[in-house]
């Protein structure tokens, strides 16, 4: 890369069965100079829906969550990358601002905001924005850690964007109830390996505090019965958590 050539930008996205959301996201990241989709054998129309919409694809069998974005940086070269999800979608205001700091700015990798829509609305408050994610940063200094909510491990500096991501995050009720099951599971897998023992106070107590840190704390309340909603239902599955992690110390 020369002086005057600024640096190859190359937005990633993992998809697994993305057939709804991976023409609109691909045509929201026009702007970077390379889009690929690294994708783990969809069953569904993914793969020539996004060809067709003009990305680069890439195939890989999925273990994990950092497995595979570990994957997906192994198997191309640019100067940086820019990780999206499939129900991401980039903005005008976005790609000015990453053209700016990649070109400018000396930092290594950059957290960028995320806008949540759930159930279809714009949720600001109850742990829903600013919902930093380290996205974007210089090919061969990150690397992803732990399976599931993965931890991009930076080598140089940090900084933060101010323009965010639209995040389409759960479509129904339905569909917030079958992550949260996920979650939950893999928590409380967590929480015994660190020796985690739930008392009999703890499914009162954890589920009290969590809705006090989602609505007040947080400020779930300025998003009104729609962040008391929220609220709740995180609430319940702290209770649901501590559950399963009991039933984990039951079995033999």
């Amino acid at each position: 890369m020369s002086a005057l050539q600024p640096p190859q930008l190359t937005a990633i996205i993992l998809t697994l069965n993305e057939a709804r959301h991976v023409q609109p996201c691909i045509k929201s990241l026009g702007w970077a100079d390379r889009v690929v989709v690294f994708d783990a054998y969809s069953q569904d129309e993914t793969v020539p829906l996004a060809s067709a919409a003009g990305a680069e694809i890439y195939r890989s069998p999925f273990e994990n969550y950092a497995q595979q974005r570990n994957a997906a940086l192994a198997a191309i070269q640019t100067d940086w990358v820019f990780f999206v999800d499939a129900d991401e979608r980039g903005t005008a205001e976005l790609a000015a601002e990453i053209r700016r700091v990649t070109g400018s700015r000396g930092e290594t990798g950059w957290y960028v905001p995320r806008h949540n829509v759930i159930f279809g609305r714009l949720t600001r408050g109850a742990g829903w924005y600013p919902d930093y994610q380290l996205r974007l940063f210089k090919h061969g200094h990150v690397r992803y850690e732990r399976p599931v909510h993965e931890i991009a491990v930076v080598n140089g500096a940090v900084g933060h964007l101010e323009n965010p991501l639209i995040h389409y995050n759960y479509q129904d009720v339905a569909h917030f109830q079958t992550k949260q099951r996920a979650y939950t599971a893999y928590d409380a897998s967590m929480l015994k390996a660190e020796g985690v023992r739930p008392k009999p106070h703890t499914f009162i107590l954890q589920p009290l505090r969590h809705f006090y840190w989602r609505f007040i704390a947080l400020g779930g309340y300025k998003d009104g019965p729609h962040g008391l909603r929220l609220s709740l239902y995180m609430a319940y599955y702290e209770w649901v958590k501590y559950r399963k992690l009991a039933a984990l110390w039951r079995q033999p």
